[in-house]
């Protein structure tokens, strides 16, 4: 590739959307949704009916949204919603162990008999989803902090305002 191509590829950049991030940030949702879906769908006696799963929700709400927000910030090359989805990243690997992993290890009692509330296969699938996610996320940041900061660099050489958003 010469340097004309790259860049005509680079000053391309300043017409068309970073859709790799914003779509690998969306795909990180859905695999949330399965996340959610998964939990909420086992209901072993009244574990899951705790003030714990009330702030779970509300989490969830607020990921999707903060999540699809950001998906649309990083679209237009916006280098700080990339470190929203840095931060929401990683937030996806701590609730591996905040939910799913509390609840493959407790045991609630049905007809005089203790029932594990999550079992082992349901607790991967969970870290899986949520890992899925994090990863997506963790990768759509890099991918847009770079291309972020190739496009302003360039901007920066034509002598135009470089993003700021």
């Amino acid at each position: 590739m010469t340097d004309q191509d790259k860049s005509i590829k680079v000053d391309r950049m300043r017409y068309t959307k970073n859709k790799f991030s914003s779509n690998l940030a969306l795909l990180a949702i859905i695999f949330d949704v399965f996340y959610f879906v998964s939990i909420y769908k086992s209901d072993v006696s009244n574990y899951y009916y705790t003030l714990m799963i009330g702030a779970s929700i509300i989490y969830n709400l607020a990921f999707m949204l903060a999540a699809f927000l950001a998906s649309e910030g990083v679209k237009s090359y916006g280098e700080k919603y990339c470190y929203l989805l840095i931060v929401l990243g990683v937030l996806q690997f701590v609730r591996i162990f905040y939910i799913p992993w509390r609840a493959s290890h407790a045991t609630v009692v049905i007809a005089n008999v203790d029932v594990v509330v999550m079992g082992a296969a349901q607790f991967v699938r969970c870290a899986i989803y949520l890992g899925i996610s994090g990863i997506a996320l963790l990768v759509a940041a890099v991918v847009g902090i770079q291309k972020s900061r190739v496009l302003n660099a360039y901007l920066a050489t034509l002598g135009e305002e470089v993003r700021r958003d």
